[in-house]
């Protein structure tokens, strides 16, 4: 908890004296440049020794534009500062005001330039010339449009922190505050649209300026190179970093990886994209979850046969093993055995069943109570199904017997059946039907009186390979309930 305050204390710290710094920073640097580019001017030539009050008068705005911009900021964006300073979750309303920071700092600053601008050219009017007016307008609103952009620019970045909360609360979405058209359109005219209009007032007629014009290009040139690159930076840095944690992202997605998520920290389209690339990864992970649920309750190779053939009323006909198991005396169990302790032991007898037959690549088709049928060769083909079948009744005899909680009973059986999607269009299961389904059934019921716990028709065994017939031998003939012809037996 305290480390969580600490590092709490120190990003609204560190975000705060990012906003002051922008804001003395963009204000100074925007004057000074002015006050060069009048000096190298000659502006203004004609107020001879009353100059001091223009350069007077010029701190003075600039000391209440500071003045003025921080309180009006504070006071557009108090509840973002309310908010954030606790680290408690904005509202909706709160959120969508602390998107359009950066713009609120850009009108501020645009409008106590503008302010400025009128002021300084009407007084340089007044003690001096018209030309001294024109000259003075255009430079200072010149190097105001120059520090408004970076200012922009420079906001989306300080207020990163500040966004990235309020973009949890109101992702991007409609109407965009910010976009990237309007990044280009900032970042062109710092790079080149300002600095060249500036070269064009001095260089052409009319002339604005009473000094060698030579110095003025080459500051011009300068100013337009640092901007440039500025502007640049900031631009390639809201733009290109986020594309590529984005790439890095989908390229994790693209390997399988649907653990992922990306920081929606942007206001325009890349953070709609962010959005979109979270949901996308959201969708995947229910995708996965809900395949992962679907192959636990019907087996995972029932879940891809659905996957990839689609829901419908179809199947074949296949040659399958079919392997039966049944707890002996169940009835009697569950009178004398509590719910839960009866659930706790079937579920561990179910799990040796699940092991024994997902390990020989057998399907666990159904559990019926206290059984289960067990398919071998369905919806996966397999080249020896019966010596599976065999071995994983084995198996699972052997970890019942092991275990010592239950008795149990073993048919195996092996035949043709129909295997597919049986039910209706609303509701659909995959299931076998056949003689030799029935036949492991019966065979269970004799098996429980047996010492092996197992029988298996010689059909089966016969099928199987060698090395797994050394295992059985015969056991007599069984007329199953409901057949007409004896069943020949066999056992482990």
């Amino acid at each position: 908890m305290r480390k969580r305050t600490a590092g709490r204390f120190r990003l609204v710290l560190r975000t705060s004296l990012g906003f002051a710094a922008l804001g003395i920073g963009s204000s100074v640097a925007g004057s000074a440049v002015v006050a060069l580019l009048l000096f190298l001017q000659g502006l203004p030539g004609d107020v001879g020794d009353r100059g001091w009050i223009l350069g007077l008068t010029a701190g003075g705005i600039v000391a209440v534009s500071l003045l003025v911009g921080t309180l009006w900021t504070a006071y557009l964006q108090r509840r973002t500062v309310v908010w954030f300073t606790m680290g408690r979750p904005p509202t909706e309303d709160e959120a969508k005001r602390a998107l359009r920071l950066p713009v609120d700092m850009a009108v501020v600053s645009g409008t106590l330039w503008l302010i400025g601008t009128l002021a300084l050219g009407t007084l340089a009017g007044v003690l001096g010339s018209f030309d001294d007016a024109s000259g003075m307008a255009l430079t200072i609103g010149l190097g105001g449009l120059t520090t408004v952009g970076l200012m922009y620019l420079a906001a989306e970045w300080v207020a990163r922190p500040v966004m990235t909360i309020a973009l949890d609360v109101t992702p991007p979405h409609g109407s965009l505050p910010v976009t990237v058209l309007t990044r280009l359109i900032v970042t062109w005219a710092l790079a080149s649209g300002v600095p060249l209009v500036g070269v064009l007032l001095v260089a052409t007629p009319p002339d604005v300026s009473r000094a060698n014009p030579t110095a003025s290009l080459i500051t011009l040139s300068v100013i337009g190179l640092t901007t440039g690159a500025i502007g640049t930076a900031l631009l390639a840095r809201a733009v290109a970093a986020p594309l590529h944690r984005l790439r890095v992202a989908l390229d994790r997605i693209a390997r399988g990886t649907t653990d992922v998520s990306v920081d929606v920290d942007d206001s325009s389209e890349i953070g709609m994209l962010q959005t979109s690339v979270n949901e996308l990864a959201a969708g995947l992970r229910e995708q996965e979850r809900m395949r992962d649920l679907f192959g636990r309750h019907v087996g995972t190779d029932v879940a891809r046969h659905a996957l990839e053939y689609g829901a419908s009323l179809s199947g074949d006909v296949r040659e399958v093993t079919a392997l039966f198991v049944d707890v002996v005396d169940s009835t009697a169990l569950a009178s004398r055995t509590p719910p839960e302790e009866l659930v706790a032991k079937l579920n561990r007898f179910f799990a040796s069943v699940v092991s024994a037959v997902d390990a020989r690549g057998g399907l666990v088709n159904k559990f019926q109570g206290d059984a289960a049928l067990c398919i071998f060769g369905a919806p996966t083909r397999l080249s020896d199904a019966p010596t599976m079948a065999l071995a994983a009744a084995r198996a699972i005899r052997d970890a019942v017997v092991a275990d010592g909680e239950l008795d149990l009973g073993i048919g195996v059986a092996c035949g043709q059946v129909f295997a597919g999607q049986l039910g209706a269009s609303s509701r659909l299961e995959y299931t076998v039907i056949g003689d030799a389904v029935n036949e492991a059934a019966r065979l269970t019921e004799h098996a429980k009186s047996v010492p092996s716990r197992i029988l298996a028709s010689e059909g089966a065994v016969k099928a199987a390979l060698g090395g797994e017939r050394e295992f059985w031998q015969p056991h007599g003939s069984l007329l199953l309930r409901g057949r007409q012809q004896a069943t020949e037996a066999w056992t482990n």
